[in-house]
């Protein structure tokens, strides 16, 4: 199966217009006042018109307030949302019986316990696995991924965290049957919110080659 590909942190036009042209499956705009990607309340007509239907729009929520969140996702056009907070399984499922799809990440930390993502399982679509570090995301911190091997669940999910050029080898060793997709950010940024295109399509095109 092909690894799907999440490019999150994006804001600027011209450097969203460059990514689109690497289809990328899902592009994340942060929605977190304290990140230093934050899109904004919402992302400009400007930039959803330069985004594909073929390439879905996540916006990514930190303890976001029920209703407020809703009219972001309304308003921006977003296509599913990622929760980067303490947020419950019952806020999830409120968000899944509107029909959104739902990523809840969880901060892998060396005391992580994996049981602890299974109150959640019916609550959303897909987990997110980053590393804990002091910010609620973007971090630019790997795990151990041999962590993996705990996970246990049924839920598809997202590898994120610190993931670099140079890590393609090691995610494509990866064995585990609920890998779905891997996020990058900070790790292939000029800066905060613009990232190396050309770095971005070596990287997208390196790990969409010989896969089964």
């Amino acid at each position: 199966m092909t690894l799907k590909i999440k490019v999150c942190g994006m804001r600027n036009p011209e450097n969203i217009r460059r990514l689109t042209k690497l289809n990328p499956d899902f592009i994340g705009f942060i929605f977190h006042p304290q990140s230093k990607r934050f899109i904004g309340e919402q992302i400009t007509d400007e930039i959803k018109l330069l985004i594909p239907k073929s390439i879905r729009k996540i916006g990514v929520f930190v303890d976001e307030p029920f209703e407020s969140l809703i009219e972001k996702f309304r308003i921006s056009e977003l296509d599913m949302v990622q929760l980067h907070g303490h947020e419950l399984p019952e806020y999830c499922q409120r968000l899944r019986d509107l029909h959104i799809s739902v990523i809840k990440a969880f901060s892998i930390s060396p005391e992580f316990d994996f049981g602890s993502v299974q109150p959640y399982e019916n609550a959303c679509d897909y987990y997110l696995f980053d590393t804990a570090g002091v910010l609620s995301g973007g971090n630019g911190l790997k795990f151990d991924w041999k962590r993996l091997k705990q996970y246990q669940g049924t839920k598809p999910f997202f590898l994120s965290g610190g993931i670099h050029l140079s890590d393609i080898p090691n995610i494509k060793s990866l064995v585990h049957e609920k890998l779905y997709a891997v996020d990058v950010n900070s790790g292939f940024e000029a800066e905060p919110g613009m990232k190396d295109i050309l770095q971005l399509k070596s990287f997208i095109n390196d790990l969409r080659n010989n896969q089964i």
